[in-house]
């Protein structure tokens, strides 16, 4: 007579109540993965007997396999909490260089930025990918993954060096009233219009560009003037009789040249393109304003794109790449080692980890600005709850059964 299936009962139901009890404490962890407890039956070895005659002795935990399954996704404030939709880790290590430390995987993308401007999760280890080139800004298509690092230094400005103006300028008005024309005296021109540009040294100055209506058929002068200075020479702007300029020379490159007096390089040149102009019998204004200058500006901000890519936005409107975010994955997942702090380790078991950019084969993309939540099924765990509960009631029952039949045993006369 023996206890020992009972027992084994027990320590399954337990077991499976320790895995059931860790799953709802999990509930609200980001990024937890679910894990049910495993059981196979036991039997004694026996050299003669057969299957028809065998009676197993109990049951075993097998394993406690892990569900990687996709969690919920829910929005915050934060851009660098960050969630994968679809496959893949996070990889994190705990140094900083690229090749150093030792690495492990999570599906908690809850970061931050440490005082060296590094990107850390609560724990402080770092987030690794691919780090931007800093003199061009380019992240390169592979290599080997490190922590990623974010450039906190002021953006150096860039001096206008092409300009688009696009305007409509209206074929019912007259010859201004008072001639030669003069910036100083709006009489003296029929339309003008403001665009910044910018100087080596990330000055700002204003390009005012005026417009004269001449007795010749279909015909302006325009001029330019930086700041209020003097203005530049005519040029001079025929329109068909269709309204249009012809997408040629001078109208696609009106050069410009303007000394300044601050230290900035000078003259500041550049084109401004006007072939887009229209003069057409509506009021005059501006349809389009564009120049590829900027001023100095400071990190004010960063953005995760969906493909990992970490930019870091300026106060002068700027964006620059400063790294991409990678993802692992393994051949098998559930051979993972999980020790604690919402982290797995790499086995023998797992696989080598296979290495890649967020939205590339198996691996998911990342949405920022939100976090996965736990894939745990509260409604499920009560419902096995309640089940192993009768299970360790049901083991025990027999437990006290046999104790009944081996007193009765003793009591025999």
């Amino acid at each position: 007579m023996s206890f020992q299936q009972g027992l084994s009962g027990l320590n399954s139901a337990a077991r499976a109540l320790d895995a059931v009890g860790n799953n709802i404490a999990n509930s609200g962890t980001v990024g937890f993965k679910g894990a049910n407890a495993q059981f196979s039956d036991i039997y004694a070895a026996s050299l003669n007997g057969t299957g028809a005659s065998q009676i197993g002795i109990g049951a075993n935990l097998s394993g406690v396999a892990q569900q990687f399954t996709q969690g919920n996704l829910t929005t915050t404030n934060n851009p660098l909490d960050l969630a994968i939709n679809g496959g893949g880790f996070y990889r994190v290590s705990d140094q900083p260089g690229v090749s150093s430390g030792t690495a492990a995987y999570t599906r908690n993308g809850q970061f931050l930025i440490d005082k060296e401007g590094y990107i850390v999760n609560s724990a402080g280890l770092y987030l690794t990918g691919l780090q931007a080139d800093a003199v061009t800004g380019i992240v390169p298509d592979s290599g080997q993954p490190g922590a990623i690092r974010l450039d906190t230094s002021l953006i150096s400005p860039n001096p206008t060096s092409e300009s688009e103006v696009g305007f409509n300028l209206d074929s019912r008005k007259g010859v201004p009233v008072n001639a030669p024309f003069s910036i100083s005296d709006p009489l003296s021109y029929t339309w003008s219009t403001t665009q910044p540009v910018y100087d080596s040294l990330g000055n700002q100055h204003n390009m005012q560009i005026f417009f004269v209506k001449t007795a010749t058929a279909n015909t302006w002068d325009m001029y330019t003037s930086l700041d209020g200075g003097a203005p530049s020479a005519a040029t001079s702007l025929v329109f068909d009789s269709s309204g249009n300029l012809p997408n040629v020379a001078p109208y696609t490159a009106v050069a410009q040249s303007f000394a300044l007096t601050n230290g900035a390089v000078t003259p500041l040149v550049f084109d401004v393109d006007v072939s887009t102009a229209t003069q057409f019998g509506t009021d005059s204004g501006l349809n389009a304003m564009v120049q590829d200058g900027y001023a100095s500006g400071r990190l004010s901000g960063i953005s995760v794109a969906a493909d990992g890519t970490v930019q870091g936005v300026y106060s002068n409107g700027r964006t620059r790449d400063m790294g991409r975010i990678v993802l692992s994955t393994f051949p098998n997942p559930n051979g993972l080692q999980n020790v604690g702090g919402n982290l797995w380790r790499e086995t023998n078991d797992s696989g080598q980890p296979v290495t890649g950019a967020p939205g590339q084969g198996n691996f998911g993309v990342i949405q920022s600005a939100a976090v996965e939540d736990s894939n745990v099924d509260l409604t499920a765990e009560l419902v096995d709850m309640i089940v192993q509960q009768r299970a360790y009631q049901a083991n025990a029952q027999t437990i006290k059964t046999q104790d009944q039949i081996l007193q009765t045993l003793v009591n025999l006369r």
